[in-house]
């Protein structure tokens, strides 16, 4: 199964009031393994940087100022991610900023269907727990040293590694013996729900009744035993 774990990095927090997405990373994973594909952009936002949207991302006006518009990566940005659930943390607010750019440049949105929010599924693990990126990279032993300051695509890669551990570790995808497993997962607001479907092999049923010679030499066991409680009164 083909995914692909995403994070963005914006100039606010809504893109209702003009805040636009400045960097995007996209981490490509079939069957829950990194393939070492991804997608990286940066993004000319055609207005201001806020201070403190550039304390969390350290993305200044100047750095993003030679960089493309969003509208001339739109469509490699729409080839790479196909039609592959996206996994993002806090999947609701880069779900808003992707669509907004797409409908800007007037292109189709991505279909909310496709989300699945790792806080979500963090929140469902883990009830009444810290579930940010690095609350839980911490809680799984994932080294985030080299994280300091904000970046879509360590983001992503940092994400990837969380979400096999939310999703039950790296023996999920490993076949054992002759059954092959697919797993599909879905998350919900409220809950995960995974199916597994099993190629199982059917034999026939050996044959498992006494022989004549078997059930005779029970019964002369039987005649052997004096007063036997079976036959009390």
């Amino acid at each position: 199964m083909r995914e692909i774990v995403f994070d963005t990095e914006t100039t606010g927090l809504d893109p209702k009031t003009g805040d636009r997405m400045v960097e995007i990373g996209c981490v490509e994973m079939i069957n829950r393994v990194q393939t070492g594909n991804t997608f990286h952009r940066y993004f000319n936002p055609q207005r201001d940087m806020p201070a403190e949207a550039e304390r969390v991302h350290g993305l200044s006006e100047a750095f993003l100022a030679d960089k493309p518009l969003f509208a001339a990566e739109a469509q490699a940005f729409l080839d790479f991610i196909g039609d592959a659930p996206l996994v993002a943390h806090n999947a609701g607010f880069d779900f808003g900023f992707i669509n907004n750019e797409l409908t800007m440049v007037g292109l189709p949105i991505v279909d909310t269907a496709r989300m699945v929010d790792t806080v979500r599924i963090a929140r469902a693990r883990h009830p009444g727990a810290k579930n940010s990126l690095d609350a839980l990279c911490t809680r799984y032993g994932i080294d985030r040293s080299h994280r300091t300051k904000h970046g879509a695509l360590l983001d992503a890669e940092l994400l990837a590694q969380v979400y096999v551990e939310l999703m039950g570790g790296r023996q999920i995808g490993l076949e054992l013996a002759a059954d092959a497993v697919v797993v599909e997962t879905v998350a919900t607001d409220t809950a995960i729900a995974t199916t597994a479907v099993r190629e199982r092999i059917f034999r026939p049923a050996r044959p498992h009744g006494a022989s004549p010679d078997e059930l005779a030499a029970h019964a002369k066991f039987l005649e052997s035993i004096k007063d036997p409680l079976w036959l009390a009164e």
